[in-house]
Formats: structure tokens, sequence, C-alpha cells
């Protein structure tokens, strides 16, 4: 296994384990549960862990890619911007979600405006999931690309042949 492969194994994490916590949460609220509120909170720290491993095996995967054959930089570069600014959001995810479990056990006055914060927050660490995912995506699979990233020529890489 290569970085590249490694990387791919883990980039799906910080986005679906956002997503499986929103559910949760959803689910907290809907059934008035702390338990399962708590549960979510959980979940969204072990998404700031995945979102930590995540980055981490990027430049890795980044130098094995790069050596390939048609692949533009552009590409990497907004996937790199986009996993970074996903990075942030699920760091800040995830301390929040720390923070509000933590008041949720000691029963602290804010600890009930803490769920609601964290909802926003998921939503918008999901926002930044949809753009690193695709952005992600978009660096090898050209069919997934808007049309005028798509029809944007590549130029060959210095000491390429353009036969």
């Amino acid at each position: 296994m290569n970085a590249a492969h490694f990387h791919l194994i883990v980039n799906h994490l910080p986005i679906v384990f956002p997503m499986v916590g929103l559910i949760v949460l959803l689910v907290g609220f809907y059934t008035k549960s702390h338990i399962v509120k708590r549960t979510s909170f959980l979940i969204f720290f072990l998404g700031a862990i995945a979102a930590a491993v995540a980055m981490l095996s990027g430049e890795g995967a980044e130098e094995v890619v790069e050596k390939i054959n048609g692949i533009d930089e552009r590409f990497i570069e907004a996937h790199e911007d986009a996993a970074f600014n996903l990075a942030i959001a699920s760091y800040l995810l995830g301390g929040l979600s720390i923070l509000a479990l933590w008041s949720s056990w000691k029963q602290k006055s804010y600890a009930r405006l803490c769920p609601g914060i964290v909802l926003t927050m998921s939503m918008i660490t999901l926002l930044f999931a949809a753009s690193a995912g695709t952005s992600g995506g978009e660096i090898r699979h050209t069919e997934i690309r808007n049309t005028s990233a798509a029809s944007t020529p590549i130029a060959p890489k210095a000491g390429e042949d353009d036969d």
C-alpha cells in the first residue's frame, strides 16, 4: 500500500463521520435523549481525528499522484485548499463536541445550548466536506468536473512530449 492508497482509504472518514453524527444528533433532538446527543458528540470528535489522519496522509498522496501523467496541479491545489478548510471546521466541530459532552456530563448551565451550536457547526462542516470531497474526486475523475474546468486544456509538464 502506497501513500495515495492509504489516503484514499481514510479521506472519506472526515466526510462520513459528520454525516453520521448529524443524523444521530437529529435523532437525539427528536427523542430528547441526552445519551443519543452525547453519542453524536463522540462521533464528531472521531471525525476530527479522522480529519487529522487524512491531512497527514495527503502530502504523501500528492507526491504519488503528481507523477501520474495527465494530472493537473490546479486540481491538487484546489483540493488542498478545500481539505484544509474541512480540517479546520472538523477540528472546531470536534472541540465544540468535547465541550458539549463535558458540559452535559457536568450539567453546566450552558449545556442546553451546546447541541444547537454543535448542530450548526456540523452543517457548516458538511459544506466544507462537500467541497473537499468534490475537489478530491476531480483530481482523477474528469467526468465530475464542471464544464469550464473540464474543457480547459491541460498544459504538458516540463520535459513531456506533446505527442
